[in-house]
């Protein structure tokens, strides 16, 4: 089990549907009996096969799962370490991976990353270069106030 495995716990977390099995295998949902959500895989039932093996990164939930993964990072650092953990999993489990997932994620990474690094340059600034926007409310109420409170006085 990977560090990533660990991190997203799909067999606890996922609440994977007929509809979603069948889809992915590209067969009608009447033709599955049941869905078993094994540790490490899901066992499904079939009416015309018997059983099979689904793996979890082969489950749109797991895209989903890493993804929000990455985007919960708040540092370059924890953007880092999850980014290395994805691509050991996908170095892993390469042949359990659509080859859409990793240019999915590549593209989340770099939203991220973005993202923390124009959140850092705002929280560096001093607060008289930062724009009204950059502000948050509680600032900005705090602001309001004090201007009405000086203008009453004067």
């Amino acid at each position: 089990m990977t560090t990533l495995f660990r991190r997203i716990n799909p067999a606890q977390k996922f609440r994977i549907t007929k509809h979603q099995i069948a889809k992915l295998l590209k067969i009608p949902s009447s033709l599955i009996v049941k869905i078993e959500s094994w540790l490490y895989i899901v066992f499904v039932h079939r009416l015309d096969k018997g059983g099979q093996f689904i793996s979890y990164r082969q489950i749109e939930h797991w895209k989903n799962a890493v993804a929000c993964q990455l985007q919960k990072c708040l540092t370059q650092e924890q953007l880092q370490q999850v980014w290395t953990a994805v691509e050991f999993d996908h170095t892993k489990h390469q042949q359990q991976y659509a080859d859409s997932i990793l240019p999915f994620l590549k593209r989340i990474r770099a939203k991220c990353q973005e993202s923390i690094t124009t959140k850092s340059q705002i929280d560096t600034r001093p607060v008289e270069q930062t724009t009204k926007r950059d502000r948050p409310a509680a600032w900005l109420a705090h602001h309001a106030t004090q201007t009405l409170m000086s203008d009453r006085t004067r």
